[in-house]
């Protein structure tokens, strides 16, 4: 029998998206101790990581399968790859020796700048020797059309464990199942477009005769949820210096700051961990906006819009498994000067947007979508970005709170990469892990030459925003002791005089 599985329409607009300037995968940068895995020439043991991730992949399926296509329709499904080569994924590399992390932060922009090959597994892992103080890197690539950043959070838990065990256990043997012919694609096809609403109609006429009033609410909540989703997809953002048309071409920066300080902030400030997180942002924002000399005041109705996702509920068995996320769009408040205000203000909105319901309606759309024109999420997607609906991503995932080892080498850190959409210069994406807030700052080159002063002023911003909640003992993030970015030192406009265009400050 022929084995093949079906992108649902989320996971199909992450590849209807992409093209050569908005690539759609999501990655991390993770640093280890390069002690356990050193060998007897100074270097890291390769083989040895292989024959780990080897011994893994039975946890993963995804990762040994590839696209095919449904004829006709054009719509993509999984098919397992019979010429799966892993060390073509799993990649050996290494900085000129000592690697500084500057230097690493460029090798990740290098390598977050290619697309993934379509016709083979849709991920990639690079490791990195030759990184000073005695470590190594593993740069991770994976397409959105496989996982969300939950699941990718999810994945550190399988490629990695809790316990420095150095022991790998034997590869599983793996057979790779038939490919379906065209046929057999475009007759299922027919088949599920024809079954899927029929099927959800007969369930709802079952239910409306059993419990009708109760089955009259469920519609009419739906009915609310769309609309929510509708209304929120329909505003437009303004237009700002983050804003422009981007390249092919990525930087990749990274901060981090205890969990303890974002907590101690949330506790004294109200709210969520989120919503300080937002509420730091929406004050660097307005800060990288002032050093840059735009002034938001000028357009009417300005609106700057935070595109935030939001993990759903994974049903059992659905690990690792496709997109289960939804997002919020936020309002910032970067014409708000107290920082507490900001806080108190996006507080608010966030329980707002939840309260509306914005993630389920769009969940249900895509349903909806998936049951009978799964190509139109793609469409619609496409025209959003386009439409600049939101101007910022901000992407917060929780990761485990305890040391995790890659065949006994410690994770010291990792920082998270979210995709550019068009018109999208920069993305902010967090993790945390083992009592640290990771900041992954992912930018276009042209776009965001100073990026680094985006991140100094999120080290601001948040500075600012604990004295104002009367939080003690503050600490300095990463970023406020690193004096460049990935490629080289860049003056301020806004804190010594110089106004010139980013492009000349670089030189």
């Amino acid at each position: 029998m022929s084995h093949y599985t079906r992108l649902s329409a989320l996971d199909r607009s992450f590849l209807d998206i992409e093209d050569r300037t908005a690539h759609m995968h999501v990655g991390a940068t993770c640093i280890f101790d390069a002690a356990p895995l050193r060998t007897e020439s100074g270097g890291i043991d390769i083989e040895r990581i292989r024959a780990h991730v080897a011994s893994r992949l039975h946890l993963i399926p995804r990762y040994r399968q590839r696209l095919a296509w449904v004829p006709v329709e054009g719509h993509p499904v999984w098919v397992d790859d019979d010429r799966f080569n892993l060390n073509y994924h799993v990649r050996h590399t290494a900085l000129p020796r000592p690697g500084s992390e500057r230097q690493l932060k460029r090798l990740s922009g290098r390598v977050f700048s290619q697309q993934l090959d379509r016709g083979k597994p849709l991920w990639e892992m690079w490791v990195v020797e030759g990184l000073d103080g005695d470590r190594f890197a593993v740069i991770n690539k994976v397409h959105h059309c496989m996982v969300d950043g939950i699941a990718g959070a999810d994945l550190l838990g399988v490629l990695l464990t809790p316990e420095p065990e150095a022991a790998t256990e034997a590869a599983r043997y793996w057979q790779p199942g038939r490919a379906p012919g065209g046929a057999e694609l475009l007759r299922d096809a027919a088949a599920r477009r024809v079954g899927k609403p029929l099927g959800a109609a007969a369930s709802f006429a079952a239910k409306a005769a059993r419990t009708p009033i109760q089955a009259i609410d469920e519609l009419t909540e739906v009915s609310a949820d769309v609309r929510d989703a509708l209304v929120a997809g329909a505003r437009t953002a303004s237009q700002t210096p983050l804003n422009d048309e981007i390249g092919a071409h990525r930087r990749f920066d990274w901060s981090s700051m205890r969990l303890d300080d974002i907590r101690e902030v949330k506790n004294k400030g109200g709210g969520t961990v989120n919503d300080v997180v937002l509420a730091t942002v929406s004050g660097a924002v307005a800060k990288f906006f002032e050093h840059r000399g735009f002034q938001p005041n000028e357009q009417e109705d300005f609106e700057f819009r935070i595109f935030c996702p939001v993990g759903l509920a994974r049903a059992s068995g659905g690990r690792f498994v496709g997109n289960r996320v939804s997002a919020l769009g936020i309002v910032a408040p970067i014409d708000v000067d107290s920082p507490r205000r900001r806080l108190e203000i996006l507080r608010e909105r966030t329980m707002n947007a939840k309260g509306s319901h914005q993630a389920e309606g769009l969940w249900l759309l895509e349903t909806a979508f998936d049951w009978v024109a799964p190509s139109m999420m793609g469409i619609l997607d496409r025209l959003a970005a386009r439409a600049l609906t939101f101007n910022l991503v901000v992407t917060n995932v929780p990761g485990p709170q305890f040391p995790l080892y890659l065949v006994g080498a410690r994770m010291l850190e990792g920082y998270p990469l979210v995709p550019l959409f068009h018109r999208q210069g920069i993305g902010v994406a967090l993790l945390s892990y083992d009592g640290k807030l990771a900041w992954g700052f992912t930018a276009d080159r042209e776009v965001l030459p100073d990026l680094h002063d985006f991140m100094l002023c999120i080290d601001e911003s948040f500075a600012e925003l604990r004295a104002a909640v009367g939080a003690t003992g503050a600490t300095q993030s990463a970023a406020a002791t690193d004096t460049t970015d990935g490629d080289a030192p860049v003056r301020r406009p806004g804190r010594d005089g110089d106004r010139r265009p980013p492009d000349e400050r670089l030189h």
